[in-house]
């Protein structure tokens, strides 16, 4: 069992040994399974999982002033009234592993750009309809609600479940050492159960969709799946998410993003 560091109480789910769960992380040599240490069902105002990322539309009193640079209508939508932190990842093309994370604060004043961090995504890019190993990171906007890590809770504000179960070993498509990848997490909610810790293995679109989608410490190479960042820039996104303010990632390719 899991037990939660920081007194929330949480779903009890049976955690797989390491080598199975997360070694898939950053693929390469030691690679076994599409988990990238996660996926998403978003939640209605009844609790009940979705199908698909959020759709929630725009409220009519949100300008396209006060909208998040860089989406287009399509995208835009896709973001909830509530919204008020939003991680942007702009991947620099459909097939590039290289992306820039950008943390937005929205004001009175309208949204507020915070430092811009370079991370990595998946090997061969982004996808509109991620499926398992297809070693792309998934196009959309998805909520942040839990996060975990091999190390001690950075000072984060979201649930943190600190476990051996983010252990991991290997090296990546690189040769690079996988080591240390999965000590700060945040999952996605991509085909995931939100409001449990990243390494529940529930997958409410099935397995066939791919999973373990997290944002992670980057280990200077593509991952799978998931979103990475220096460990620096991963502590300092952990302290600044505030669940009270119903944080989102959104994440693609430059092109997607403006649609």
């Amino acid at each position: 069992m899991i037990t939660p560091t920081r007194g929330v109480v949480r779903r009890p789910v049976a955690v797989l040994a390491a080598s199975l769960l997360l070694a898939g992380c950053g693929g390469g040599a030691g690679a076994t399974t599409d988990h990238e240490p996660g996926a998403i069902s978003m939640r209605g105002s009844t609790g009940t999982p979705a199908p698909t990322p959020a759709t929630t539309p725009r409220v009519s009193l949100d300008s396209a002033a006060r909208q998040l640079p860089g989406l287009g209508p399509e995208t835009w939508a896709k973001v909830p009234p509530k919204t008020r932190q939003a991680v942007v990842v702009t991947g620099r093309g459909r097939n590039s592993s290289i992306s820039t994370a950008v943390l937005y604060e929205r004001t009175a004043s309208g949204w507020q750009a915070g430092a811009s961090w370079p991370a990595h995504n998946a090997l061969k890019g982004w996808t509109d309809r991620h499926r398992a190993g297809d070693l792309r990171s998934p196009i959309g906007v998805y909520t942040l609600t839990d996060a975990g890590g091999l190390l001690p809770d950075p000072g984060t504000s979201l649930p943190y479940d600190r476990s051996g179960g983010f252990t991991i070993g290997g090296t990546g498509f690189e040769g690079e050492p996988l080591a240390g990848s999965f000590d700060y997490v945040i999952a996605i909610n991509y085909n995931r159960e939100p409001g449990t810790t990243p390494l529940d293995w529930t997958r409410p679109l099935g397995a066939g969709r791919g999973g373990g989608i997290w944002l992670h410490v980057d280990h200077d190479g593509p991952t799978q799946g998931c979103v990475s960042l220096s460990e620096d820039d991963m502590k300092a996104l952990l302290r600044a998410l505030d669940p009270d303010r119903d944080p989102v990632v959104v994440m693609g390719d430059a092109a997607a993003l403006r649609r």
